[in-house]
């Protein structure tokens, strides 16, 4: 396992600013959702794509029985080992997440597309609340990892669609009149715009709102998560700007990324949650 996990920016500043015994999981989760993730490669045979699924479906489920083989599983359970096996039950969203996407499945209702991002959740941001303690409540831990994912999906709108995976619901797209293929477009119609720009700012407060119910003392602990989500909402607040124009890497400014994680790592010592405006 690298010392620091390759990640992108916002991931590897949460990374950087998590608690130390919050370090070597969250690294280990972010190694093994990357290599979930392979089998997603385009130009992967896909009867090879579903055997790789197959096989990690069934390392998760080692991993949380205590026996796993893979190295980044084998970290990732030593860290766990003290609050057993059930910290770890929820793993294989992983590869929920990720059959999902190898099969381009669309997400009829919003309800599809929040039950996506909470499988996502379980997996990869409430078993780090466990690790936090009795501070960090699940139910709340869920939501705040739901608007995450769902704000994450939401940066990467056209990409994702050019490879067939649509982040929108069929049904808002209907209502608003945008053919599922115009998210494909590095340029988009004032009318998604409009969809998205609300969508964005729906976003962010639901996020706001997640982070401030953890309370005091789980912000406080989980300081690298909510330096997660201070830069995911800065992104948001950026595509939002460059709407009707799809964001794109070049759009982030990594300066100035650093300093909103390095103030949101404040709030949260402090308790104060997530500030929309930096």
């Amino acid at each position: 396992m690298p010392a620091r996990p390759e990640a992108p920016v916002a991931r590897e500043l949460a990374w950087l600013y998590s608690r130390a015994a919050q370090r070597a999981p969250l690294a280990a989760l972010y190694a093994i959702e990357r290599e979930i993730g392979t089998s997603l490669r385009p130009g992967l045979d896909h009867e090879v794509a579903h055997a790789r699924l197959a096989w990690w479906r069934e390392e998760c489920a080692r991993c949380a029985a205590g026996r796993a083989v893979h190295p980044f599983t084998r970290e990732l359970a030593a860290a766990f080992e003290p609050l057993g096996g059930a910290a770890l039950a929820d793993l294989t969203g992983l590869v929920d997440t990720a059959a999902w996407d190898l099969a381009c499945a669309t997400f009829a209702t919003r309800r599809e597309l929040e039950a996506y991002c909470e499988r996502w959740s379980a997996a990869m941001i409430e078993p780090l609340g466990r690790l936090a303690g009795p501070a960090a409540a699940p139910g709340p831990l869920r939501t705040f990892g739901r608007n995450l994912c769902a704000i994450e999906l939401l940066l990467a709108l056209a990409p994702d669609a050019r490879l067939g995976r649509l982040r929108v619901p069929l049904e808002e797209l209907a209502r608003a009149g945008v053919a599922p293929e115009e998210l494909a477009q590095a340029r988009w119609s004032m009318a998604l715009a409009v969809l998205l720009r609300e969508r964005h700012r729906e976003l962010r407060g639901a996020l706001a709102a997640s982070v401030n119910a953890l309370g005091a003392a789980a912000q406080a602990t989980l300081r690298g998560l909510l330096v997660w989500a201070a830069v995911a909402a800065s992104h948001s607040r950026r595509a939002q700007a460059l709407l009707p124009r799809a964001i794109t890497a070049r759009d982030h400014h990594a300066p100035l990324d650093g300093w909103r994680a390095w103030r949101a790592a404040r709030r949260a010592d402090a308790g104060r949650g997530l500030a929309l405006a930096d």
